[in-house]
């Protein structure tokens, strides 16, 4: 016929070819209905996968994705959490925030963090902004010193929510337990601690300052992990609880 090689190749319909990309981009898009292409674009490669942004974007416009989604999410049903913790370290962490304001009128927030088997506060961290990303590091920080836990408690806030905080917890292999939406009795530890710390602290004085926060907050939890008496491990502080656990004294030895 006196043709090349290359002018009879006929390429594949181009959807076939970009049946992964499209199947990429549709989970990613249901999972996230606000990110952009860029966003999108970082993840899939953070995934893996090896497409330039020429072809990602040439599949997701003829998707239509670069055009407004108004449509908004439904929270996923969440299933009835229950309170039972077993008497052991790193069981299970409960998280929650805060807020309060300075003097003059300044607003900022508080991440606690709670061991439950033990009631020992594990960190509080004080500062105007406290998105997914500085909740996963806070929680990297305590894992160093702590271990990790098996489990993790938390409502369904947009910081926990967020991927940042979700990949932290996949990565570590750590199951999140949402509680169910409008329903903080189901995280009834966090929520007497922070009528506890609220009472004894936020309450109680007059911030200048997040220095002054940070040192009031400090010294407070050092006396609440070491000194106060708790009501549910018999009497005794939360850090003697804990160490009597590890080294194998019963809980009835404790309190007595």
């Amino acid at each position: 016929m006196g043709l090349s090689r290359a002018a009879f190749y006929r390429p594949a319909p181009s959807s076939d070819r970009d049946d992964e990309v499209i199947e990429a981009l549709n989970q990613l898009v249901e999972k996230h209905p606000r990110w952009g292409f860029w966003k999108c674009f970082h993840r899939l490669r953070r995934l893996g996968h090896s497409w330039n942004h020429k072809r990602v974007l040439r599949v997701y416009r003829a998707m239509k994705l670069n055009l407004p989604r108004r449509t908004k999410r439904r929270l996923p049903i969440r299933e009835r959490q229950t309170l039972e913790v077993p008497a052991a370290v790193n069981a299970i962490w409960s998280l929650d925030f805060m807020s309060d304001s300075l003097y003059h009128g300044r607003r900022f927030r508080t991440l606690n963090v709670m061991d439950e088997g033990v009631r020992e506060v594990l960190d509080i961290v004080v500062d105007t902004s406290l998105p997914s990303a500085r909740v996963a590091r806070t929680l990297d920080q305590i894992r160093e010193w702590r271990g990790k836990p098996d489990a993790i408690r938390c409502d369904n806030g947009p910081e926990f929510l967020g991927q940042a905080f979700v990949d932290w917890c996949e990565e570590h292999r750590i199951d999140i337990r949402y509680i169910q939406p409008g329903k903080p009795n189901q995280n009834a530890y966090i929520e007497r601690f922070n009528r506890t710390y609220r009472g004894e602290v936020l309450n109680a004085y007059l911030f200048q300052s997040l220095d002054e926060v940070r040192d009031v907050t400090a010294k407070w939890m050092r006396e609440y992990n070491e000194e106060r008496p708790h009501d549910s491990l018999g009497d005794v502080a939360p850090s003697e609880y804990r160490e009597a656990l590890e080294a194998g004294v019963s809980t009835l030895e404790v309190s007595t």
